[in-house]
């Protein structure tokens, strides 16, 4: 690395030394994720890792995918860059959790208009982060530096994870019947969906104050959480309450012929929601259509397990009840 320049590539916009600058400010927070697992250091062409299959009869891998979306807007606008990264491993790991799997590693990918080290350096020690609070070693990654594609000050995240998780114990949403128990995990905040909606309520001023830094708040990682209470509790089924919301993401984890019932007044909504939706003059619907709501995930058990789930998880409380029909019915 040290003979690598090239003036020519430089005077397009994209400055090589300024990588290899970027990559050595993140190591110390790639250190931070290392597992067991890990086979390799970072810089070579693909990230190795070794995973512990022992005790698992059919082992299955779960992948996810996702960015940060326009939440990065705020990002800019505060100059604020070391949480989003934890939303863009959330975004993903709380994904493959919903089926009980246990995050291995986690990849991240930066497209910048121009690659500031310290900056990306920043981006990274997010992304790092949320691979600690989600057990994920982050084993690789990109960063892509492309001059007129994207403003100079901005850029986008996006990244995947890979977990694992034993056939026989994977969640299986065909499990649940009428009469089950939904639980509700509280959210952080509107964690990293709906964004382009609370941009439009929202002036820029507001999102460079206080009301920005508010809505920064980076996405609750669930995976200990469910984890945890799967080993103590049978889950039905899971859903992790993104875009879309309720109506969106509970019925992926229903079967055909049941439905979710929930009561509105028992929904524990935060008071952020309430200012998008009075400021905003969003319709109720649209809000539990587009946000999460303070619902960050929902887990479906028994009946006669949710006291034992409660208990387990003291944030957690009911959020309604399975029966028959399609859907979710908000009353």
């Amino acid at each position: 690395m040290k003979n690598s320049s090239s003036e020519s590539y430089k005077a397009a916009g994209v400055d090589v030394t300024a990588g290899y600058r970027a990559v050595e400010l993140m190591k110390k927070h790639v250190l931070r994720t290392k597992t067991s697992g890990v086979a390799d250091d970072i810089g070579g062409f693909g990230g190795l890792f070794i995973p512990d299959i022992s005790g698992m009869r059919e082992p299955v891998l779960v992948s996810g995918t996702d960015g940060v979306g326009t939440k990065l807007k705020l990002a800019f606008l505060q100059n604020k860059h070391d949480t989003v990264g934890i939303d863009c491993v959330a975004m993903c790991v709380n994904d493959i959790v919903c089926c009980g799997a246990k995050p291995l590693f986690f990849l991240d990918y930066i497209a910048c208009g121009k690659n500031e080290p310290e900056r990306i350096a920043e981006i990274v020690s997010g992304v790092a982060e949320g691979c600690v609070q989600s057990g994920a070693a982050l084993i690789g990654g990109e960063t892509a530096e492309m001059p007129g594609f994207y403003p100079a000050d901005e850029y986008d995240l996006a990244g995947f994870a890979v977990g694992i998780a034993d056939r026989e114990k994977i969640f299986d949403k065909n499990n649940v019947r009428a009469g089950d128990t939904i639980i509700a995990l509280p959210s952080s905040g509107v964690h990293s969906n709906g964004f382009s909606l609370v941009r439009k309520i929202f002036g820029e001023d507001d999102l460079k104050g206080d009301m920005g830094a508010r809505l920064l708040t980076p996405t609750k990682i669930y995976v200990n959480d469910i984890l945890t209470l799967s080993e103590n509790v049978k889950i039905k089924s899971c859903a992790h309450i993104t875009g879309g919301g309720f109506y969106e993401n509970i019925p992926r984890a229903l079967p055909d012929g049941v439905c979710a019932s929930i009561e509105k007044a028992g929904v524990r909504v935060p008071e952020i929601f309430s200012i998008i939706m009075e400021k905003g003059g969003v319709p109720e619907r649209d809000m539990f259509n587009t946000f999460n709501m303070g619902v960050g995930m929902c887990v479906i058990v028994d009946k006669s397990d949710a006291d034992a789930a409660l208990r387990l998880l003291p944030e957690a409380y009911i959020l309604g009840e399975c029966r028959e029909g399609e859907g979710v019915e908000l009353w």
